[in-house]
């Protein structure tokens, strides 16, 4: 029923956004969207860990723009490795996270528009499964499924249901256990003065 809600709000409401690329001079105002729609216990989650240090997946950050170029919402994909194969390979996949949408523009379909683009661009590019840890109930309609993620496990806490993926080639994740590891690009970090 919230799925058939959503989508009316969305079709009713005015399109006054747009989908882009995130660029580097978004990053103040997608880290202050964060702070007002998630709160700082953000900071705290086992996804962050696996994120902290790293770039977004290449081409995998996009947010939705209003009117005026500011930054209404907010999505990522983050290069991980998703346990092993039956064979012992470890098997590349992506973490979402986080998805936020700025409060005062929520119900406007601004966070699925950005997951389907998140979702479809991943596709373009050639990869096989998407993770994410969030509302089953909200994510099951763009294909998200706890079934897919019953061998793998979360570095830190996390709730079992509410760790979900979709597969975007088919059995990508079959015969998958182990942990969840990052795997993408590191942030340069810069050089280090000694001192004299």
């Amino acid at each position: 029923m919230a799925a058939v809600v959503d989508a009316l709000r969305a079709f009713f409401a005015p399109t006054t956004f747009v989908i882009d690329a995130e660029n580097p001079g978004d990053v103040v105002a997608r880290e202050n969207l964060l702070d007002r729609a998630m709160g700082p216990e953000r900071r705290r989650k086992s996804s962050e860990k696996l994120r902290s240090g790293r770039l977004p997946a290449e081409g995998l950050a996009f947010v939705a723009r209003d009117v005026d170029g500011h930054v209404i919402g907010t999505v990522r994909l983050w290069n991980v490795e998703a346990g092993v194969s039956r064979e012992g390979h470890a098997v590349p996949a992506l973490l979402l996270g986080p998805l936020a949408v700025d409060p005062a523009h929520e119900g406007k379909g601004i966070g699925g528009m950005l997951m389907r683009a998140a979702i479809e661009e991943a596709k373009n590019r050639g990869h096989g499964a998407i993770l994410l840890v969030g509302d089953a109930a909200y994510y099951e309609r763009f294909g998200f499924f706890a079934s897919r993620t019953q061998h793998l496990v979360m570095p830190g806490p996390f709730e079992r249901d509410r760790f979900l993926a979709l597969e975007l080639r088919d059995n990508w994740l079959e015969g998958t256990a182990g942990l969840i590891v990052a795997s993408g690009r590191k942030l340069a970090m810069p050089p280090v003065r000694r001192a004299a």
